[in-house]
């Protein structure tokens, strides 16, 4: 009796440990693991990211430069995934068998339960046959996401384009951005990615085991509406920046126009240039590697990436400097007998030409070179030619003042400082105390270690035109329906010369077109001031160099042109500037008394021949070598099937039976 009680107990204690364990796993299954609620929410419930539209660009006059339009994301759940046709299935996306399995092992490797890409960026053409079988495919669903498109194909460097986020700037992002989303990589997207993107919404769809939508989970109540990105209406005018684009066809160069009156970027032209088109799409990876391995890197920014020396664009500059310190005045003469004599060395001018006395305005319109390089020794050794550290540094301070050597904050990705020496620089060369201004004498006409980007020769002239100040260059002119404009682009930032000074050198830059190196790019009825400027480059042919403002009184447009490697300035970039600028001021391009039109220097190709690294060398050699001997193959398995002999297909009895003709003979 004793031993039945016992394995009573016994019994019992198995069961409630039974049971304890099958609650513990319930309670585990239930509140610890969200794993199983998880696919069974998802089983009937489908959340649906609503991705915004991205926020249109459009140019100063209103018109669109980037919108929307719709494609559609494949979405696979593999948990959900169960047999169908997988060839068909393949055949209506347009991908094979092996691509398939690459998609869902990498579903499964991000989620067996979240929802993640298998097929991105379907057009609306192809999602509409897909859309009629999707029931045959569980686990399959569609998502709609704007992409971006282009209507003038202009202005890429300026836009930029978009990408998927990539696990870094996920990381980044603290959440925000999942696999498969995009986001601005370069340009106006990039900087402008917070204003642009919007604000995602989702919805929640109640769906059958069939994958098909049965209604809105909750009657809507948990769903989230998307919020579109802000509107831009960006400072370009898109009739000159595809004007310019059209003149620097086959050219590498770029120009940059600005309004002096506000800091609006009119043009930001960048050559070579691309379609941004070719960075949406299913074909987005091949057309960007193509565009990678270009020589001519039509993805550099030119506009704020590339350095140039200014050449003889920097003369007005050092004048103005000169003439505020006192160093000179308007009518200073300097005798030009065709070089000029620093220390022992002699500095000619420009082919060599004797410019004879001219003060200031004269030695502007004719660039001479001598009366500049007198300017600067002036300047640089005006505390004794022993303490040259002492003027060359305070002629820096000077010139940085009009932004060279410091970025001016564009509201774009990666500008360049540019390079403007400290005196520093030169006692790691030179030593201390063992350098004199003859040794930097070719900083004065704009030669030497200066450089400087388009955009900041642009702003200079855009300072000249406002007559000793300027606002921050800046590329977008309002955000939103509201027109906001950032408080700093309306802030005037003066350069520490006074305006009294500013006439003598424009005068000079009238004198520059009207009579002067530029005068066979003179716009009919329009006073341009310009400068032009032949800048030399070490062991390669000068790049084209000019500068100018219109018309002389109350400016609308300074311009900074350059074409690399293609000789003189008045040559190219002057003409090339005045039809920017008059396009700009008339609408129209007047015929020229010097016969020459726009036509010919948008045919004209400046392009300069590849040069190859020698890996690349190295890598050409082996791509011949490998078409040779593909080739060759080719050509002996051509022969070797030329010199088989026909086969003779057998002859049936009724046929044996015929009498033989010719052709049979053939067969």
């Amino acid at each position: 009796m004793n031993s039945f009680f016992e394995r009573r107990y016994i019994v019992a204690g198995i069961f409630i440990a039974f049971i304890l364990l099958l609650l513990g796993r319930l309670f585990y299954i239930q509140v610890v693991d969200d794993r199983y609620a998880l696919y069974a929410s998802q089983n009937v419930v489908r959340k649906m990211i609503q991705y915004p539209a991205r926020g249109p660009i459009l140019d100063r006059n209103g018109k669109i430069m980037v919108q929307n339009e719709p494609v559609y994301d494949i979405m696979v759940i593999p948990k959900q995934v169960t047999a169908f046709d997988t060839a068909e299935f393949c055949k209506l996306l347009g991908i094979d068998k092996e691509g398939y399995d690459k998609r869902i092992i990498k579903a499964r490797k991000y989620s067996p339960y979240r929802a993640s890409v298998f097929e991105k960026q379907l057009s609306a053409q192809l999602y509409a046959s897909f859309q009629e079988r999707l029931s045959e495919f569980p686990g399959f669903f569609p998502q709609q996401r704007p992409v971006r498109t282009y209507p003038d194909s202009a202005a890429a460097q300026f836009l930029g384009y978009i990408g998927e986020v990539t696990d870094p700037i996920i990381k980044r992002s603290g959440g925000y951005y999942s696999p498969g989303d995009y986001i601005g990589i370069t340009g106006v997207e990039k900087s402008y990615e917070t204003v642009l993107r919007g604000q995602r919404g989702v919805q929640n769809w109640m769906v059958d085991s069939r994958n098909v939508r049965k209604g809105t989970y909750a009657n809507g109540v948990f769903d989230t509406s998307a919020v579109a990105g802000e509107r831009l209406v960006s400072s370009l005018d898109m009739n000159i920046q595809k004007l310019g684009e059209a003149l620097m066809r086959n050219k590498i160069g770029s120009i940059v126009a600005i309004e002096p009156s506000t800091g609006e970027i009119l043009a930001f032209v960048s050559s070579p240039t691309y379609d941004p088109n070719l960075l949406v799409g299913k074909e987005r990876g091949n057309n960007a590697a193509k565009l990678y391995k270009d020589p001519y890197k039509p993805f550099f920014t030119r506009p704020v990436q590339a350095l140039y020396p200014p050449g003889s664009s920097f003369k007005p500059l050092s004048a103005l400097i000169a003439m505020q310190e006192g160093m000179i005045t308007p009518q200073t003469v300097y005798v030009c007998p065709g070089y000029y004599q620093a220390g022992n060395r002699r500095i000619p001018c420009f082919h060599h030409e004797v410019h004879g006395a001219v003060a200031l305005s004269q030695a502007i319109a004719h660039s001479c070179n001598g009366y500049f390089n007198m300017v600067f020794e002036k300047l640089v050794n005006r505390f004794g030619a022993r303490n040259v550290d002492a003027g060359y540094n305070a002629w820096r301070d000077k010139v940085a003042k009009f932004g060279l050597g410091s970025r001016l904050d564009l509201d774009l990705p990666s500008e360049s400082r540019g390079l403007l020496p400290k005196a520093e620089y030169y006692d790691k060369i030179y030593k201390k105390g063992g350098w004199r201004s003859s040794a930097v004498i070719s900083l004065g006409i704009g030669q030497g270690e200066l450089s400087a980007t388009p955009l900041q020769l642009a702003n200079i002239e855009a300072i000249i035109a406002n007559r000793g100040f300027y606002y921050k260059p800046h590329l977008i002119k309002s955000i939103g329906d509201k027109q906001v404009i950032k408080h700093e682009y309306t802030v005037r930032n003066y350069v520490g010369v006074d305006s009294q000074y500013f006439r003598p050198a424009i005068d000079g830059m009238q004198q520059v077109v009207d009579v002067g190196t530029a005068n066979g790019s003179k716009i009919p009825g329009i006073i341009m001031c310009g400068k032009t400027g032949t800048a030399q480059v070490k062991n390669q042919l000068d790049n084209s160099v000019f500068v100018a403002f219109a018309p002389r009184d109350n400016p609308k447009i300074a311009i900074a042109v350059i074409v690399e490697k293609s000789g003189q300035g008045a040559t190219w970039a002057a003409p090339i500037a005045s039809f920017m600028v008059e396009k700009y001021l008339t609408g129209k391009i007047s015929t020229r008394s010097s016969g020459i039109n726009p036509e010919y220097y948008m045919n004209a190709n400046l392009l300069p021949p590849v040069v190859l690294t020698s890996s690349e060398k190295r890598q050409l050699h082996l791509d011949s070598l490998k078409k040779a001997q593909a080739d060759s193959v080719a050509k002996l398995k051509l022969k070797a099937a030329s010199n088989t002999p026909p086969r003779k297909e057998p002859v049936s009895k009724p046929t044996a039976m015929l009498p033989k003709r010719k052709d049979d003979e053939l067969q």
